[in-house]
């Protein structure tokens, strides 16, 4: 399985993607989340200049948050720097749109939005509308300016589960998902994709197919760590590696709880009381207009060590990779049978020395 890692967009991620590349990592990705990180587009910029071969990704941008014009031109642009190394993920917005108390876009929109993103980068007309106004665009400048002659890979975000398979089918792209280790998940959304890409038009498949990247990947996000012998795997090493994803997904559940209550259902009796604390310590409730500005702060970073007691164990087993070499491996081997391609990690410890261990472990 391919390898690479997830950061979080400020000055300076360029040493990492250096790095990255040393060790032999396939890609560099960043994230899209406004007010919480810094940009990626910027982040992107300073990574393609310095490096040369690994592949740069955002993970994952939203018409929720930018429109199709002014992402396909930062896309085209990033393809200029790094020709034919540049990946785009796309989604509904999810967490980057509840940072700012507003709700994700629907599957519908989010298909608009890829299709308008492949056809631009690719050089091709795309229908734009705001409000009742509707006309076609394209770039009106290329050469030095852009770049829509190599292609650019798409991969679509599934958070919501079958919806998002099906876009990527019907669009001819690949997946990612954060925190989805279950074999028989991977499976089912391969199969939902598969399904939707089988009523794809033959002309049109053929079209997408002779202008865009042909790739159809799946990606995984998640954290890995390797236990010491003898190490505890639920110890505070273990929870502060993988901890931000756990408080990730407890603060879904905390800021949905009241609007959309089915997620915090799905939890066990021990998850559910985590969130509750996560409010109480957090001091907000579930239905404060203003609860986003209390559950996201340092968003995917490092743990404080007075909430290590929110990282449970179940949660650590669903969401992250701990265990000895030979644990990971069986884990990943299972993964990768179920149509994963490539493991990307998020770290936020010690990333170079988790990098390290990443390449070593997959290669």
């Amino acid at each position: 399985m391919r390898a690479g890692v997830v950061v979080a967009a400020r000055p300076g991620v360029e040493e990492l993607a250096v790095r990255a590349e040393e060790l032999g990592l396939h890609s560099f990705w960043v994230n899209d989340t406004p007010m919480v990180h810094g940009d990626p587009f910027v982040a992107l910029s300073l990574c393609a200049k310095a490096t040369s071969r690994i592949r740069l990704g955002i993970g994952v941008t939203s018409p929720a948050l930018r429109s199709a014009p002014a992402a396909a031109s930062g896309l085209a642009s990033l393809n200029a720097l790094a020709p034919g190394r540049i990946i785009c993920g796309v989604g509904t917005g999810n967490t980057a749109r509840r940072t700012l108390g507003m709700r994700p876009t629907t599957a519908a929109r989010l298909e608009n939005f890829t299709g308008a993103l492949q056809d631009l980068c690719a050089g091709r007309p795309t229908e734009y509308r705001e409000g009742d106004r509707v006309h076609d665009i394209r770039f009106l400048h290329a050469g030095a300016h852009v770049n829509t002659a190599d292609p650019i890979e798409f991969v679509v975000a599934a958070l919501l589960g079958p919806k998002a398979a099906a876009v990527a089918g019907r669009r001819g792209t690949g997946l990612i998902s954060f925190g989805l280790l279950d074999p028989a998940a991977w499976h089912a959304l391969h199969d939902t994709r598969r399904h939707a890409a089988q009523g794809t038009p033959r002309d049109l498949d053929s079209y997408m197919g002779s202008h865009t990247d042909s790739r159809a990947d799946s990606y995984v996000v998640t954290s890995l760590h390797l236990l010491d012998e003898d190490e505890d795997p639920h110890g505070d090493a273990a929870r502060d590696a993988t901890g931000h994803l756990v408080l990730s997904l407890l603060a879904f559940a905390a800021d949905t709880a009241a609007e959309t209550p089915a997620f915090a259902e799905q939890l066990g009796p021990e998850e559910r009381e985590a969130v509750r604390r996560l409010l109480d310590r957090r001091g907000t409730t579930a239905t404060a207009p203003d609860r986003h500005t209390k559950l996201y702060p340092n968003y995917l970073g490092r743990i404080a060590p007075q909430d290590r007691d929110l990282v449970l164990p179940s949660l650590m087993n669903t969401l992250a990779l701990v265990g000895t070499h030979d644990d990971l491996l069986a884990r990943i081997t299972t993964l990768e049978q179920a149509g994963v391609d490539e493991l990307l990690i998020q770290p936020v410890i010690d990333p170079p020395t988790e990098m390290a261990q990443l390449a070593k472990l997959l290669t």
